[in-house]
């Protein structure tokens, strides 16, 4: 993995412009600690940062191919998993390769077949190519956004990089904020509207979208989408099609010249991975596989089951481990490490974002780092398949807004009236919930129940699985760590897309359809396992300290947070013993995550000098 960063404008000369270059490519080094490279022109400046996974030689960039006397310059962030299928169609069409990078593939690709290359991709990817034969650029986002991509149109210039700080670091861009981006944070934070940038005049690339930009400004282009058709496998074929999607993308994304790991919670997708990385290991002769977890200090005190965390995964963690023969580390936090790194979390994401949600990943890939370079992650899963409680509970199913965030009123409370004035946070939150539902690749005829939850599938891929690839590729990346996901491999989304939800929910069970396809590869106790998610920390000492540190930010008079914020109401909250039940967004985010949310938007006005406009 890397980060990729560029400025393009057919306006002005840019030729000499390697200390801009080199200030946007220096926020990028924790995404690619290894090298720098840049390519520099009159119209075009690019630089990248290289995290070496395939092809450590032969994979450098900014990557350049001359045919017929034309130069096409390529930089990429991201992994193809379907590379020696495209190598070999490519070899038949009179292509040769120098090395034996998805890089180098990736770029013959687009020279081969233009725009339409990214219909022939499977992976995670965000790149721009300099096509000088076109005179254009062309930059391409994956289909599911696991790899991000931000821009800026401000004059004659486009500038992108891989992160906001990157651009942030261009002397053309303004750290400013509108109503709309504090909308953004307050009213659906951590969720962010696919395409919005937060900050005042930056975008980001949605998923499964190209852009062409020449001498003729800018277009952008949709190239994938859901389709919505009948499902006419038996149930039978529809289990035996699940089981091959998954394990072949699995398997895809064990390729790697670096050593790989897996992280394992003891639940079924992250045990999925873990069960056929092992097999894998064993096969090729590559040794024990590593797998690591996540726990926190005196969390086995405090641990009280609840309907979003009905069990803890220690036991289940060491029944993997011990069935797969893995060598196993256990990560244990205490409840100061996740609070003082809630700040290192605001600069991984450049945002307020999950609070110690964020910040115990981040800590934890910090220390998987000092192992591996590249992990697998069960994210997407519970998505793709229905695993959580709103696509099985009425009450959430029919709610009339994003099922996560059901109750804004929890949110409103602690906002200033200045600020409800300003955002409007119901209305706001209203429009973004319609109009992605007016997206909604409809299927004539369909149950109205059914419709209604091919919805709420759609807007938990667009809207919750986006925010959680957000934090898995921020945190992750911050650490120089590559973290694959191999549920979000678009085959196996578009087809599990279409299964009605009796299949879905084979047996009853949330993830029914998915615990069936595994069966055999798994152990029955971890097939029958209740769906538990990513662990937080229970201990109230965690509270107390994130209470304690908010309220000297409310005591603090030059405190940005101020203005936004009802103080009576919150230190009324902190005082009071907090509902650790009543989750404002998630199943995790309850009222110390609010507190470390504050904290988080506190540290983030301050640290990246917001101007609010």
């Amino acid at each position: 993995m890397c980060g990729i960063a560029g400025w393009i404008d057919f306006k002005r000369d840019l030729s000499k412009e390697i200390k801009q270059m080199e200030a946007m490519a220096n926020t990028l080094i924790p995404r690619g600690p290894d090298t720098f490279g840049y390519w520099l022109t009159s119209d075009t400046a690019f630089a990248h940062r290289r995290l070496a996974v395939v092809d450590i030689e032969g994979g450098k960039q900014p990557m350049v191919k001359t045919i017929e006397g034309y130069n096409y310059i390529l930089i990429y962030n991201g992994e193809l998993y379907n590379t020696e299928d495209l190598r070999k169609e490519l070899i038949s069409l009179g292509y040769s390769f120098s090395g034996h990078s998805d890089t180098e593939v990736l770029l013959v690709s687009y020279i081969q077949w233009g725009t339409d290359c990214l219909d022939k991709l499977n992976g995670i990817f965000a790149f721009a190519i300099k096509d000088e034969r076109r005179n254009i650029v062309f930059l391409a986002r994956d289909r599911f956004g696991v790899k991000p991509l931000f821009y800026t149109l401000t004059g004659s210039s486009l500038i992108f990089g891989s992160e906001l700080k990157a651009l942030l670091a261009h002397r053309l861009v303004k750290s400013e904020i509108g109503a709309e981006g504090l909308a953004e944070i307050f009213a659906l934070g951590p969720a962010r509207t696919p395409g919005h940038g937060v900050f005042k005049g930056i975008n980001e690339l949605k998923p499964a979208h190209y852009m062409i930009f020449n001498k003729d400004g800018l277009k952008i282009q949709k190239y994938w989408s859901f389709v919505s058709r009948t499902h006419t496998d038996s149930i039978e074929d529809t289990i035996e099609h699940v089981e091959y999607l998954v394990k072949d993308s699995i398997r895809r994304q064990l390729v790697s010249d670096v050593p790989v790991c897996t992280f394992l919670s003891g639940g079924l997708d992250s045990s999925a991975i873990t069960a056929l990385a092992a097999m894998d290991f064993h096969e090729e002769g590559k040794g024990r596989l590593h797998t690591f977890s996540i726990d926190y200090v005196d969390n086995d005190l405090y641990f009280r089951p609840s309907a979003f965390q009905p069990n803890s995964d220690a036991y289940w963690i060491k029944r993997m481990s011990g069935e797969f023969n893995s060598i196993h580390h256990c990560i244990k936090f205490d409840t100061n490490d996740i609070a003082d790194a809630l700040t290192d979390a605001v600069k991984a994401r450049d945002l307020p974002g999950m609070a110690d949600i964020d910040s115990s990943l981040l800590l934890f890939c910090r220390e998987i780092k000092k192992f591996a370079t590249v992990a697998l992650s069960g994210e997407c899963a519970d998505e793709i398949f229905g695993g959580y409680p709103w696509f099985h509970r009425d009450d959430l199913l029919n709610a009339d807004t994003f099922p996560w965030s059901v109750s804004l009123s929890e949110r409103t409370k602690v906002f200033s009236n200045e600020l409800i004035e300003m955002i409007k946070p119901y209305e706001y939150v209203k429009q973004r919930y319609l109009e992605t539902l007016n997206e909604v690749p409809a299927l004539q005829g369909e149950d109205p129940l059914e419709a209604r939850r091919r919805e709420v599938f759609y807007l938990n891929i667009t809207w919750f699985m986006s925010n959680l690839l957000d934090r898995k590729d921020r945190m992750s990346m911050a650490s120089g760590l590559e973290v694959r996901v191999p549920y979000c491999d678009h085959r196996l989304a578009e087809y599990v897309w279409n299964i009605p939800w009796h299949m879905k929910a084979y047996n009853g069970r949330e993830k029914g359809l998915l615990r069936k396809a595994l069966k055999g590869t798994l152990p029955d106790d971890i097939i029958e396992r209740k769906k538990s998610p990513y662990p937080k920390t229970h201990n109230p000492a965690y509270e107390k300290a994130v209470g304690a540190r908010l309220i000297e930010i409310l005591n603090d008079k030059s405190s940005p947070l101020l203005p936004l914020v009802n103080k009576k109401q919150i230190e009324y909250m902190i005082s009071s013993k907090s509902d650790y039940g009543k989750p404002w967004f998630g199943q995790l985010m309850a009222a110390p995550q609010m507190f470390a949310f504050l904290i988080q938007v506190d540290f983030w006005l301050r640290e990246y000098k917001v101007t609010i406009v």
